[in-house]
């Protein structure tokens, strides 16, 4: 009962921030809103929590409180004495690497040979869809051109992490989301840095082996010793398997509010546009990832996974490639904008699709 009322108040209390954040802002007094805004999330947050159909949409509400700090407050995420924060943002992406290698074992690897139609169908749409859909986007934008780049670098990154979550929501086939994910994520070291170089050459400069080699640091390298730790542990380090999602979403949020201060005067000049642009990007991901499936005769199961795989990027791999181009502020502002986005439409579809059972029969 005593819980219950707690979440009831939080619910009052972020309605009474909203209304004071609401009332700085028609007021023209946007400066003195941040804090309200900031405690509305932490309290809407708060509240979610004690809804069992809401727990699902409180790490993205988390997102958007750090960010609104971020925006708010960029100096605390710039720099602590003379450490630069963005030099976290690789090492975050190895530990988060390496989370999920350890959760990886060379069988998982066998759904490729049982069902190896799929798995090729869900990886070609991954590199033929969001790749073309983020070089058209860009071209139509009319955003400076680093920016710009930056969304196709976004559809030319491999499937996002929280995929496999959504895709165990959605009631989809998560044997062909873990295989889809790890595939892609293997392959972007070589992948990604040729597609980069093809569609946004023209744009920036893409040294592809050089780009290559960092995208190997970030992904092969800690992947592979997480996978070795967790064959030569055989279920001994269950403790660590447990704590690594929560550092992973902890390290995701991080790079975000890192990307969000570091391009912020940029992303207040031209985020509505920015905002409509990926939201673009990753809703079409999730249509054409379900209809190509589907005209290809893929159950509805896996065609959700393939929807899922598609619209759900690694936008923390974006940033990471970014950052090591010495472009973060510029290049990799479309992945921080896509990350909160893309937890925000996931979870929804996920929750849609979860009411709805799937059809087990081919069309």
């Amino acid at each position: 009962m005593k819980k219950l009322t707690l979440y009831t108040a939080a619910i009052y209390a972020a309605i009474f921030l909203l209304l004071i954040f609401l009332y700085f802002v028609y007021s023209g007094n946007l400066a003195k809103a941040g804090p309200f805004a900031i405690g509305f999330f932490l309290t809407l947050a708060l509240a979610f929590r004690g809804y069992e159909s809401l727990k699902g949409y409180v790490f993205t509400i988390l997102i958007f409180a750090a960010v609104t700090t971020s925006l708010y407050f960029p100096q605390y995420f710039i720099q602590w004495g003379g450490f630069t924060l963005k030099g976290l943002i690789i090492p975050l992406l190895q530990i988060i690497m390496f989370g999920m290698g350890t959760s990886m074992r060379l069988n998982d690897f066998v759904a490729v040979v049982k069902n190896p139609r799929g798995v090729a169908i869900g990886v070609a749409s991954q590199f033929i869809i969001m790749p073309t859909l983020g070089f058209l986007l860009a071209s139509v934008s009319g955003l400076p051109t680093e920016i710009a780049a930056g969304i196709i670098l976004v559809g030319c990154s491999p499937s996002g992490l929280a995929s496999n979550v959504m895709a165990y929501l959605a009631k989809a086939n998560l044997a062909l989301s873990l295989t889809i994910t790890s595939i892609t994520t293997l392959i972007a070291p070589f992948v990604t840095p040729v597609l980069m170089k093809l569609l946004a050459g023209s744009m920036i400069e893409i040294n592809v082996f050089k780009m290559m080699i960092e995208i190997s640091k970030i992904i092969i390298l800690p992947i592979g010793l997480g996978l070795i730790f967790n064959n030569l542990t055989a279920g001994k380090a269950e403790g660590l398997k447990k704590i690594m999602p929560l550092f992973s979403m902890g390290g995701i949020a991080m790079i975000i509010v890192v990307i969000t201060a570091a391009g912020r005067d940029s992303l207040l000049h031209i985020g509505p546009t920015l905002i409509l642009i990926v939201l673009a990007h990753n809703l079409f991901g999730y249509i054409l990832g379900y209809w190509s499936a589907r005209l290809l005769k893929m159950p509805e199961t896996d065609a959700r996974t393939v929807a899922i795989e598609v619209g759900l990027q690694n936008a923390g791999l974006a940033s990471g490639i970014a950052q090591n181009l010495g472009k973060l502020a510029t290049l990799g502002l479309a992945a921080g904008v896509f990350g909160p986005l893309m937890n925000i439409t996931g979870s929804l579809l996920a929750s849609y699709w979860h009411k709805r059972s799937p059809e087990n029969s081919v069309r």
